[in-house]
């Protein structure tokens, strides 16, 4: 258990970083959050890739929204970005809000973050911004202190785990999954 004391999930995973790898050996860190269980693990693979390129400090994962109510839901974070590849995106800003307008696609940040470790060590040092605080989004400190975020698309976008409706989804969804690899 991390300290209760912490603000973001970025601070929990560093005391745990610290803990588990105090020599840092590691380079890359890995957060993955409870709120996607269904997130398949060739995903969470893919969401390294963008920190191969040196200038990319955070890599997260975003997927095409596609069913209505999550467009306009505020416990779905979406990605503004810009295409820097077919299958990848420079994060410009995080929303909470449906955005941006027009008819293009929007994008859902998929709760997963992975870190060069020194992009962790020195996103925690920062103080948290104006617009972290008003969206109650982490990534906006990132952003705001000029850490580059790239995120990959992947096709699966696992629905989220925010409410009690939710969760029961998701238990019957990994129950079904259970059984299909028994099959």
């Amino acid at each position: 258990m991390t300290s209760s004391s912490h603000q973001t999930g970025s601070d929990r995973i560093k005391e745990a970083v610290d803990i588990v790898d105090p020599k840092s050996r590691h380079d890359i860190i890995v957060n993955v959050q409870g709120d996607f269980p269904t997130l398949a693990p060739s995903a969470i693979a893919a969401a390294v890739e963008p920190l191969a390129d040196p200038s990319v400090d955070i890599a997260i994962l975003a997927g095409e929204i596609a069913a209505e109510d999550e467009k306009s839901s505020p416990s779905v974070v979406k990605l503004i970005g810009s295409h820097v590849l077919p299958r990848r995106m420079r994060a410009l800003y995080f929303t909470r809000a449906a955005a941006p307008f027009g008819e293009d696609p929007l994008y859902h940040h998929i709760a997963l973050l992975a870190y060069r470790r020194l992009a962790l060590d020195r996103f925690v040092m920062l103080r948290q911004s104006p617009l972290e605080l008003r969206e109650k989004l982490e990534q906006l400190r990132a952003l705001e202190h000029g850490m580059r975020i790239d995120a990959m698309i992947i096709d699966e976008v696992p629905r989220g785990v925010d409410i009690p409706p939710d969760l029961d989804r998701a238990r019957a969804d990994l129950l079904s999954e259970s059984i299909m690899q028994r099959i």
